[in-house]
């Protein structure tokens, strides 16, 4: 076991062995030492508050914070979130950083009522179990009954189908079988990469009444019964009284009938299932035979597809009303670049308990910050501006992030470097990744700092995760997390890390502490290791003289993207255009790794080198913003970035270019003249969009 990583008693207090005390006075004087003899930003310094940094990790103070931040359940808005937001707040005022709440006052959704019955051919009526089973204190644990907000309420009686993932595709199968859902309510099964809102609005599309949903995973492990997935079905992100500007207390908001607020909420009513109430009505259905993949991708003992004779009626009453949502931000100026921001976040609030959603990810954030704090107490004061960012009502749609963004967004767009997020920090086993491409080099060198403390032998998680998958980075396409504001709207550099995925008690009451140290992380060494990257990131990006990004790497991924399109694309449609912007993208990055080079060579600081140094990082931190387009993706304007963002073509396998995936499916319904117009126009737009960031990149006027 490391130096300083305890396993994690009942009390959960740190312990240090009498070796550990002894590095750490050595530390101690090391750090005096190079004080005296080292100017800041020496690399040698940077160097050894690095490593002091990674020293510093207590695996058993992060389990204490986890516990008492996971104490209740505390859903944004609610009364029991304040005690949330004050346990952060003050984690950061007693470390000394200059902190604050940001109120917004934004549309939140609450269920009142739902009951789903089942009326059967001999009168008998059943009145399903929709809350978890196996939690005898339910109502008294302060647990909200499981839902789906901005659900609109209503009561539906119809026949039952069931279609499989609820994607297009699924309903193209039924319908070849004879199946049609038009009046019915269909049953779906999680999966699919659909997001659930994706999945209400093609049912409603197929004319379905209703949606019921259940997830399959099994969290039956122990004690657990089974857990009901809540979450939202609202589109987009962002409150939507505001869309496009803060939420102030005092501020502009739409009315709730306007219809750009309607266009955000399903037409039809839903709400989550346990899987043992869905089993029930799966089992009651007659009709045609499910397809075998249909029955082999689950854990149903599904046999027909419906409807039968069983008639199910579904009631969900909810409250869509104003609710103060609170951030908490805390900051740590930076010395020479203090106009410079590098922003970690993580949202703070949760559907149930929230161990591992989002609180793994939490807690992990504080102990970040004990640590930079000890670094100050040290003598270390970053190079730029460091910015802690603790976000409510991630759950509703990004709300509370998505909110400053907007507050923020002239300054962000001049002064933001990049944005780390990590929401769930710990489901698992497994190191994953996602970023903008021009981090990628920076996250696989810090990955080799970093111990793997999962792997038999002693390795870094750059070798672990090497075996795992090759070290694959993925793209922040998805509107996944609070990156989503930060890159696809305000087009800041961002990254998202974490441990594990897809873990069973994913938005249930049985993401708790116990599930934690019982399945996903006993010893929290995983949290240890997510904060030693998270926090190695945010120091590399506030410290390194150059800002560390790399624009090969994106021109590389641009050009993997412009060959996809090529292999998809009609013959007579030229990427002539992409291919040039990509070719001038590729020189100026180029440009900006050799200028990199040049001055970090040069061993004496002056006047000039230092404003070589801050034009050159203004290009770097700017480039991301040449990404940008006003008019933003057609029919999801508020989403601006066009390499990054969602698309309406759920079925199409490209993850970019959102717009040209986006023409491409809608040409299908136009001539063939104008459906080749369209997507050339989206091409066109890339293609400026990128010649947009190497103007920035090269920092000169075209």
């Amino acid at each position: 076991m490391p130096p300083n990583l305890t396993k994690p008693d009942s009390g959960f207090t740190s312990k240090q062995s009498p070796l550990c005390t002894f590095v750490s006075l050595i530390f101690l004087l090391i750090i005096g030492f190079y004080t005296l003899h080292y100017p800041p930003g020496n690399p040698k310094k940077v160097l050894l508050f690095q490593q002091i940094f990674l020293s510093s990790a207590s695996n058993s103070t992060i389990a204490s914070y986890l516990r008492s931040l996971t104490s209740h359940p505390h859903l944004a808005g609610t009364k029991p979130s304040l005690e949330t937001i004050h346990y952060v707040k003050t984690h950061f005022q007693n470390l000394g950083l200059e902190t604050h709440t940001v109120p917004f006052q934004t549309l939140l959704s609450y269920p009142v009522h739902a009951s789903v019955l089942m009326h059967f051919g001999n009168g008998t009526v059943l009145n399903l179990p929709l809350n978890e089973m196996g939690i005898p204190s339910y109502p008294s644990s302060g647990l909200i009954q499981p839902y789906h907000a901005f659900s609109p309420s209503g009561t539906v009686h119809g026949k039952v189908v069931f279609a499989n993932h609820g994607r297009e595709d699924d309903y193209r199968t039924l319908g070849l079988m004879g199946v049609n859902v038009n009046g019915c309510i269909v049953v779906i099964r999680k999966g699919g990469g659909l997001s659930r809102g994706a999945v209400v609005k093609i049912a409603e599309k197929k004319g379905a009444l209703g949606v019921l949903m259940y997830a399959e995973g099994d969290v039956s492990k122990g004690s657990f019964g089974s857990g009901v997935e809540r979450g939202t079905v609202m589109e987009g992100v962002g409150d939507p009284l505001t869309p496009g500007w803060g939420a102030d207390e005092d501020g502009e908001r739409l009315k709730l009938e306007d219809k750009k607020v309607l266009q955000r909420f399903p037409g039809i009513p839903s709400l989550p299932l346990p899987f043992e109430s869905a089993q029930l009505i799966l089992d009651s259905l007659g009709g045609p035979l499910a397809p075998q993949e249909w029955r082999d991708s689950g854990r149903s003992n599904l046999s027909h597809v419906g409807s039968g004779l069983v008639m199910v009626n579904f009631t969900y009453q909810g409250e869509k009303k104003l609710a103060t949502i609170y951030n908490v931000v805390a900051v740590i100026r930076g010395l020479e670049e203090p106009d410079c921001y590098v922003l970690m976040g993580n949202h703070r609030d949760a559907w149930t308990y929230g161990a591992v959603d989002p609180n793994s990810g939490t807690a992990t954030l504080l102990d970040i910050a004990r640590r930079y704090a000890l670094l100050m107490r040290k003598g270390w004061n970053p190079r730029r501006t460091i910015i802690f960012c603790s976000w409510d009502a991630e759950e509703f749609g990004m709300i509370g992030s998505t909110e400053w963004v907007e507050q923020n967004l002239v300054n962000l767009g001049a002064k933001a470097v990049a944005y780390l997020n990590v929401d769930c920090a710990v489901q698992g086993p497994g190191f994953f990744a996602g970023a903008t491409p021009q981090l990628d080099n920076l996250i696989l060198k810090v990955t080799k700092k970093v111990q793997d403390q999962d792997s038999e032998v002693v390795a870094t998680i750059y070798e672990k995760w090497k075996t795992m998958n090759g070290n694959n980075i993925q793209r922040l396409s998805g509107v996944d997390s609070d990156f989503a504001p930060f890159l696809q709207h305000a087009g800041v550099p961002s990254v998202d890390i974490y441990y594990g995925r897809d873990f069973p008690v994913y938005h249930t009451a049985f993401d708790s502490f116990n599930w934690m140290i019982n399945n996903a992380d006993p010893f929290f060494w995983r949290h240890v290791a997510v904060a030693g990257v998270w926090g190695l990131l945010g120091l590399h990006l506030a410290d390194d003289p150059v800002l560390p990004f790399d624009y090969l790497s994106y021109a590389k991924q641009l050009q993997e993207y412009k060959d996809a399109y090529s292999r998809v694309l009609d013959g007579n449609i030229s990427l002539t255009p992409l291919a040039a912007s990509i070719q001038e993208f590729t020189s100026a990055a180029k440009q900006a790794n050799e200028e990199t080079k040049k001055l970090m060579e040069q061993e004496f600081t002056n006047d000039l080198l230092a404003l070589k140094i801050r034009a050159l990082n203004d290009g770097l931190m700017l480039a991301e913003r040449g990404f940008l387009d006003t008019d933003g993706i057609k029919g999801r304007e508020w989403f601006k970035h066009l390499i990054y963002g969602p698309r309406s073509n759920y079925e199409s396998g490209l993850e970019f270019f959102p717009g040209i995936s986006d023409a491409m499916a809608e040409s299908k319904n136009m001539s063939q003249k104008d459906g080749h117009a369209a997507i050339k126009h989206e091409i066109w737009r890339v293609a400026r969009a990128i010649q947009r960031a190497a103007a920035a990149l090269k920092g000169e006027l075209v």
